[in-house]
């Protein structure tokens, strides 16, 4: 029998169970007893927090990191994001990707005007007199390494705190930083 998890990976940590180089990392596995064979669908990078879905069933993890299911994420970025910066990420806008130049799909974009409560405060980005932050919505069906990130600095607008709030049709709705449920299945 296999089992599924839902966390709301808090920032700091690599979603990952096992670090292999020198340095101290902290990792998923000292956040929850997680059965032996656990894996994290997709990642989220070191400063990135949020949902993430692990479990113990390979095919599932396939399933989920398809090109069909939606992952959506709030972006807190520097300055105060323009309706034309928005329409660039809409129509895809080029990164770099393992050294070569890579257009983004088109995807869903906009400005957030009131961040829901579950986001929570994160860690402290900067002080106010560094000039304005502004958050938006990117919803995705790709995942390239660090690709909200490359498309909102792309755009004029580089990431300072990055949330998914979404996989699909699960939400991080209600799970705390650090918090993890044991679901029967992903219901995407």
């Amino acid at each position: 029998m296999h089992h599924h998890f839902l966390l709301h990976k808090p920032h700091g940590y690599l979603s990952q169970f096992v670090y292999e180089k020198k340095r101290f990392k902290k990792l998923l596995g000292e956040l929850y007893d997680f059965p032996e064979g656990t894996m994290a669908i997709g990642r989220l990078d070191e400063d990135s927090e949020g949902l993430l879905l692990l479990t113990t069933d390979g095919m599932e993890s396939e399933n989920v990191r398809s090109k069909t299911v939606e992952k959506e994420y709030y972006a807190q970025v520097d300055g105060l994001v323009t309706q034309a910066a928005i329409e660039q990420l809409k129509k895809g806008v080029e990164i770099g990707f393992k050294g070569i130049r890579y257009t983004t799909k088109p995807c869903e974009a906009s400005i957030i005007s009131d961040l829901p409560d579950y986001i929570g405060t994160g860690r402290r980005i900067r002080d106010e007199r560094h000039g304005p932050t502004s958050w938006l919505s990117v919803t995705l069906t790709e995942g390239k390494f660090r690709q909200v990130r490359k498309m909102t600095a792309a755009v004029g607008f580089p990431t300072l705190r990055l949330v998914r709030v979404r996989v699909g049709g699960i939400t991080l709705q209600n799970l705390k930083a650090g918090e993890v449920v044991q679901v029967e299945n992903f219901l995407l």
